[in-house]
């Protein structure tokens, strides 16, 4: 779910920079930055079930498979306790997302602006995105206010 709303940010974010930068075929480097995007939300989730498994170790054997009918809470086992184990879960769930984003910027940057990579310019934008978006919801809750 996380993944989804940042790819829909990011492609609008793309396109809005490709429009701005005067690229003919937009859309095809929007649909090219999101499959690039979706690639790597796949391999890191992929990466992450396979490393979390890998830290769980020893719950079961090589035969070992879930029951279908076992459907208790499985929250406190394989070491997720604790601090530690939070912040290991929150990390897992962000790092996908946050990985795919700075991949699509560096193909903003490097091939669709065609700018030097930095810090500046590799989130150039996103600032004016987030804010002309909070404007735009509150003008249309405005809107529908005066209509009632």
């Amino acid at each position: 779910m996380i993944g989804a709303i940042v790819m829909i940010f990011a492609a609008v974010w793309i396109y809005q920079s490709a429009m701005k930068a005067g690229i003919s075929n937009v859309i095809i480097w929007v649909g090219g930055c999101m499959a690039v995007f979706l690639a790597s939300q796949v391999l890191l989730i992929d990466a992450n079930v396979y490393l979390l498994e890998w830290v769980r170790g020893g719950e079961g054997d090589a035969n070992y498979e879930r029951d279908l009918t076992s459907v208790g809470d499985r929250k406190n086992e394989g070491g997720f306790q604790g601090g530690s184990g939070f912040l290991l879960s929150v990390f897992m769930e962000l790092m996908p997302p946050a990985v795919g984003f700075i991949i699509v910027a560096l193909i903003r940057a490097k091939f669709i602006v065609k700018e030097k990579i930095a810090l500046t310019t590799l989130f150039d934008g996103v600032g004016g995105l987030i804010v002309g978006g909070f404007k735009s919801i509150s003008d249309t809750l405005k809107q529908g206010v005066k209509k009632s």
